[in-house]
């Protein structure tokens, strides 16, 4: 497709990281600017949750709105798919985009004027960062195809990487001179910021993917979710559409009649169209496996940071008891977590930027979804045999620095074989529902170890290594479903 024009500077500084080729750097480089900028808001948003919540309310509080979470998001995706059935998907992303920012306002103005708005942030923020990523990234599956995909998806998600250190270092340092509320107008500026970039990359591809359709049928005024779905040709057509095109080119003569096309139309399935979100995933299995992948992720990931809260509390209590040093508990556990959360940012933007793509091109996105279900099953044996606060500390330092990384980009990348109605509905169920639903997961596991079974590392450990093992076999069949939806060139239906 751009193999006429000769590559730009961008193109050429940019193959370092990715396979970029002619011309396609400044629509990589605007997605990559715009994760950038979604990841620095929330990064700047979520230690003001923190420190509203726990300062209202407590910890025992948030564990237990942690659990209740995935209930709240319930109406909301259903909500949100209904708005995906009538607008364009510039316009959803407008209008979803407009409120979160407006809610930053919102937020500012109330906590100066006395209110206490610790719940209502943790509830609003909980939603904010699994909808506005997922919304990013099924239109970013929307722009692209699966090869295109495939190639620059770790390039833009190294902006994401890259956020997540500027805004958890930016944040630090505006709390104290300004205050847990200042902070939010920044977050909602960066949001619009944001905004203006998904415009004019939505224009910039319209224009280069869209040139001969129909306007009536383009992006720019057919629901976001459609039953279309990206072809290789670099068009957006529907599987029926595609055929007949090819049988009216059969009978101007342009191609040989070697089959009979027009039968193939009849015998196409049609892709329904018009469910709610989470009927999409219920009754689609590759999608339903994603689900459920995601929520073992999440359930794994979450046992395991509640595994490392207990060991790094019980040391801190050991060593300020002996008198080391003369800090206090939280002191000590605030400095390791501030050594511990950027240790998982550096590595994970190295990954990001030297690994991941490598990966993606000599093993497939099908071995890349299992890396780190691999990665966790070694751990989490290790921890078992040696639960010692030092192993278990860079045993999580390579499992989130490969699920910020890797994981994330083979995850988003699996939806560039669906439909674009699963791109923008379904996605928000495996990225929102499902990740909270494995936080009340890990929250039940919690109460259920410490306070029934009363047990301790081993146990926790142990119990991850069980749901590896199932997430390691659904991340075995996602991935060869995916290896043939990309073969056959067909949605999942």
């Amino acid at each position: 497709m751009n193999g006429g024009h000769k590559p730009s500077v961008l193109d050429r500084a940019l193959r370092l990281f990715a396979e970029v080729r002619s011309g396609e750097g400044a629509n990589v480089l605007i997605l990559a600017v715009n994760v950038f900028l979604l990841l620095t808001a929330y990064s700047m948003l979520k230690p003001l949750r923190d420190g509203l919540i726990l300062g209202e309310q407590g910890p025992e509080f948030t564990s237990y709105m942690a659990a209740a979470m995935a209930f709240i998001l319930i109406p909301v995706i259903i909500g949100y798919g209904k708005l995906a059935d009538r607008f364009p998907r510039r316009r959803l992303i407008n209008v979803v985009t407009v409120f979160f920012a407006a809610c930053c306002l919102v937020f500012y103005l109330a906590g100066h004027g006395g209110l206490r708005i610790g719940i209502a942030f943790y509830i609003w923020i909980g939603i904010f960062s699994a909808m506005i990523l997922a919304q990013f990234w099924g239109f970013a599956n929307d722009l692209y195809t699966n090869e295109e995909g495939e190639r620059l998806f770790p390039i833009i998600q190294v902006g994401g990487a890259a956020g997540a250190i500027v805004g958890a270092t930016t944040v630090k340092e505006m709390i104290v001179p300004f205050g847990l509320y200042t902070p939010m107008l920044f977050a909602g500026a960066l949001l619009v910021l944001s905004l203006l970039l998904t415009n004019w990359v939505d224009r910039r591809e319209r224009l280069r993917t869209e040139a001969s359709v129909d306007p009536k049928l383009s992006t720019a005024t057919s629901p976001a979710a459609t039953g279309e779905f990206r072809m290789d040709t670099g068009e957006f057509k529907n599987l029926r559409e595609a055929l007949k095109e090819a049988l009216d080119r059969q009978a101007r003569g342009e191609v040989p009649i070697e089959e009979p096309i027009g039968e193939r139309i009849e015998e196409e399935p049609e892709i329904e169209s018009g469910r709610g979100a989470f009927a999409l995933v219920f009754r689609t299995r590759y999608l339903l496996y994603i689900a459920i992948l995601v929520l073992l992720l999440n359930w794994v990931n979450t046992n395991g940071e509640n595994l490392l809260r207990f060991l790094i509390s019980d040391t801190a209590q050991r060593v300020v008891e002996g008198g080391a040093g003369g800090v206090t508990v939280g002191q000590y556990i605030g400095t390791f977590y501030a050594g511990f959360h950027k240790w998982v940012n550096i590595v994970a933007l190295v990954l990001q930027l030297f690994v991941v793509s490598r990966v993606i091109k000599y093993v497939g996105v099908h071995v890349g979804i299992m890396i780190l279900p691999l990665i966790a099953l070694g751990s989490y044996a290790f921890i078992a045999v040696y639960p010692v606060l030092k192993y278990v500390r860079w045993a999580k330092t390579t499992e989130n620095a490969t699920d910020y990384s890797l994981q994330n980009t083979v995850q988003n990348a699996l939806f560039l074989p669906t439909t674009r109605e699963q791109k923008y509905k379904a996605k928000q169920v495996t990225d929102s529902f499902s990740k909270r639903l494995g936080d009340t997961l890990a929250a039940l596991t919690v109460f259920l170890t410490v306070n029934v079974l009363g047990t301790g590392i081993r146990t926790f450990a142990l119990l991850n290594i069980v749901l590896v093992l199932i997430w390691l076999a659904v991340a075995y069949r996602i991935g060869r479903e995916y290896k043939e939806l990309v073969r056959t060139g067909r949605p999942p239906v």
